[in-house]
């Protein structure tokens, strides 16, 4: 199995028809057929279903674009690493992180690098811990920032010197916005919009868990997102109130939102983690110096 093959099949898959692929990839229609219906011979598998002007994915084939990704961000991660190694400082840094503050101490990092080494660039991974220790134990992250508590055994990491604080974003002209905090008996009862991470960790990582006691299990969660600016749509169409943490929601005078902190107050730590032994582009090693030195 070709990268250039992999490649073919993305085109396809991205475009929906034959011909739209082949003109992207400069190819006649009959050559890049008979490439697809190669790979499909190599896997065993039928990948597309072909129509009279367009192709669909089967669901191997969904399987396989799936793989085809994963796979092609790879090669593109490795001679990027390489041809930056022929230069001076130029290359690419790639980091995975949760939707939190946190990012901001990392960002002046980049920021005083980018001062330093204008060639470097850097590729930033929106997602829950699941999403990023995935990605980075595939190596297409060489970073990722993860809210504590999480398992990061296998990881090598630095405690970045910031804390997230819980709590609930709702409509200002709801009944709980009346309060300056938001406590365990206010939320019995209420509908709740909270994060699939936090639904799907078990109690003794989940901190909110913790914090709201044994009846937990019977909170009345109607929505759960992964993202919190699609929580604050489902908020203010007054599905729900928003258990997350602050700062990441537009909760300003001019907004119909409005942030309250729970009570006992609850905060979380945030880790950079990194693959132990991992062999660094020189861009990503620097990268790491400035890491240490700052925190």
């Amino acid at each position: 199995m070709e990268i250039r093959v992999l490649r073919y099949f993305l085109a396809v898959a991205r475009e929906g028809n034959i011909t739209g692929a082949a003109n992207f990839l400069h190819l006649t229609q009959p050559t890049l057929s008979r490439q697809i219906k190669d790979l499909e011979s190599e896997l065993g598998q039928k990948l597309l279903v072909r129509k009279s002007h367009r192709v669909t994915l089967t669901p191997e084939g969904m399987l396989f674009r799936k793989r085809a990704e994963e796979i092609i961000a790879m090669v593109n991660k490795t001679e990027a690493e390489f041809t930056s190694m022929e230069k001076s400082m130029n290359g690419d840094i790639y980091i995975g992180s949760g939707e939190t503050e946190a990012i901001k101490p990392v960002a002046e990092i980049i920021k005083r690098l980018r001062d330093e080494h204008p060639g470097i660039r850097y590729h930033l991974y929106s997602g829950n811990a699941q999403d990023v220790t995935e990605r980075l134990d595939k190596g297409l992250l060489d970073f990722g920032i993860l809210i504590q508590p999480a398992d990061i055994s296998k990881y090598d990491f630095i405690d970045l010197p910031v804390k997230d604080t819980w709590g609930v974003i709702m409509r200002k002209d709801s009944t709980l916005a009346k309060k300056a905090f938001i406590e365990r008996d206010d939320l019995t009862g209420v509908p709740l919009i909270c994060s699939r991470q936090a639904i799907q960790q078990t109690h003794s990582t989940n901190e909110f868990a913790e914090w709201f006691g044994g009846d937990f299990d019977k909170l009345n969660i109607v929505t759960t997102f992964n993202l919190v600016y699609n929580a604050t749509i489902m908020v203010e169409a007054g599905v729900g109130y928003a258990v997350t943490i602050d700062k990441l929601a537009n909760t300003s005078e001019n907004s119909s939102l409005c942030f309250r902190p729970l009570k006992p107050k609850l905060e979380s730590g945030l880790s950079i983690v990194w693959k132990k032994y991992q062999i660094f582009s020189p861009v990503a090693e620097l990268f790491l110096e400035k890491l240490k030195k700052a925190f």
